[in-house]
């Protein structure tokens, strides 16, 4: 009798490209691999421990997990990820119901040590070296519109708020042929928008071919047949050059789209999270990215209450936001994270303080989206299809405009019973629902445009 796994992943699309890997691997060795993790033998808990709210749903979790293995619905539960990683022999002596806790270094044992769990019945804790996480090989997909390909693991930015380079090891790129030939895979396979993530994207290939190649691998990818939209996550603004921009600008899959985690806007507070720039120095960049690449949609995330952050930097910080009008945005309230130098820096700013003001940058936000999303009130976009909502009663889905996850939907009708998940098909706009857009599906839907 085969034994079945589940897996639950939390966090980013880089944790979730691993949990891919780790599916392929148990698929391999035997096990029968269940979408429900709540109905397998082994659930296995893919962790975040990025901040403090990533940790709290990850052992919050877990706990559920081990609850259902208290009252005999599964028989072992198994933690892998960030989690793992960073606090390791901690999570078994805190949470004695989990069965393993498997290191970054070990995902390529986690088929032996779940036989190992089952046959002995006694805890595993198993960790090997950071760089022994594979980035490249085989997974199972777990999305159904979209894929993404991980072109790179660990960081070397060093930022002082940041774990990630205690917690993933030193920046590694893939080669070229191996994120091309990952990207023919997925194209065979008949996926039509992919994804590059990392954790520095406009960093890839310093290390392997000695300076940036982001520009150049995506021309490589551009000349793959039946691609639609390539999407680029995580672009450090310093490292955005002429040649990514003229990239983007001129190749027509590429979409025009750029998130760039910026964190500050003053020069201070960047200097302290060991953050380049200023804010002349972005303004000029979001100046020339609306300039060289007409349509771009730019999105930012920021940090408020940052140790030091005086209310002087922080309204400098908000006018700044209204001034740049980002497309997309996300504020979070600085989280003091264990073993960073932020964590022992001076001056560190309340909890109220920092929550208080990133409410009031998120209420800034939202009237800016709020007006540009009316101005698309009575525009046409092209939709891909995501699933029906049978609360609402209406199709949903996302424009070119919007990545899977991090921003705003597009919900819509149609009188078409032709609609499939996977097709792209051309909106127009009649309303709007804070970020998202509602509207009206066109009578002669495109063909040939589905999915997998």
């Amino acid at each position: 009798m085969s034994v079945s796994v589940g897996m639950v992943s939390l966090g980013c699309p880089k944790n979730q490209v691993d949990a891919e890997h780790m599916l392929y691997k148990l698929r391999e060795s035997g096990y029968e691999i269940v979408e429900d993790a709540a109905l397998a033998d082994v659930a296995v808990i893919n962790t975040c421990g990025f901040i403090e709210s990533a940790k709290q749903e990850a052992i919050d979790t877990i706990l559920e997990f081990c609850t259902l293995k208290g009252e005999g619905r599964i028989k072992a539960v198994i933690v892998t990820g960030c989690l793992s990683e960073r606090y390791r022999d901690e999570v078994i002596k805190e949470i004695p119901e989990v069965d393993a806790v498997v290191g970054l270094g070990s995902n390529e044992k986690l088929a032996d040590i779940i036989e190992q769990v089952l046959s002995k019945k006694q805890p595993v804790c198993s960790y090997g070296e950071k760089s022994d996480l594979v980035i490249d090989g085989k997974r199972i997909i777990s999305t159904a519109v979209y894929a993404y390909i991980k072109i790179a693991e660990g960081c070397d930015n060093c930022c002082t708020y940041c774990a990630i380079p205690s917690i993933r090891g030193r920046f590694r790129s893939r080669t070229m042929d191996s994120v091309i030939d990952e990207a023919k895979w997925l194209a065979s396979l008949g996926y039509k928008e992919i994804i590059l993530v990392a954790q520095d994207t406009t960093r890839y290939g310093e290390d392997l071919y000695g300076k940036p190649m982001l520009a150049q691998l995506l021309k490589e990818i551009c000349k793959i047949d039946g691609f639609k939209w390539i999407r680029t996550l995580y672009s450090y603004p310093e490292r955005i050059t002429d040649e990514l921009i003229d990239t983007i600008a001129s190749e027509d899959k590429l979409v025009k789209y750029l998130d760039i985690p910026i964190q500050h806007c003053n020069a201070e507070v960047l200097k302290r999270m060991n953050r380049k720039g200023d804010k002349e120095s972005l303004t000029a960049l979001v100046k020339k990215l609306r300039e060289k690449i007409p349509g771009v949609i730019l999105r930012t995330t920021l940090i408020t209450g940052f140790p030091g952050e005086t209310d002087e930097q922080f309204e400098e910080l908000a006018q700044f936001v209204k001034d740049i009008e980002f497309d997309r945005l996300g504020c979070f309230a600085y989280s003091a994270e264990e073993g960073t130098p932020a964590e022992k820096m001076p001056n560190q700013v309340d909890l109220k303080t920092r929550e208080h003001r990133a409410e009031l940058i998120m209420d800034n936000q939202m009237l800016i989206s709020e007006r540009k999303n009316e101005e698309m009130l009575g525009k046409t976009l092209e939709v891909v299809c995501e699933g029906f909502d049978k609360y609402a009663e209406c199709w949903f889905g996302r424009s070119v405009n919007d990545a899977p996850e991090i921003d705003g939907k597009v919900f819509f009708t149609s009188d078409s019973e032709n609609v499939a998940i996977g097709q792209y098909l051309m909106v127009t706009i009649d309303d709007t629902l804070d970020y998202d857009l509602i509207g009206t599906a066109e009578e002669n839907l495109p063909t040939g445009e589905e999915n997998i």
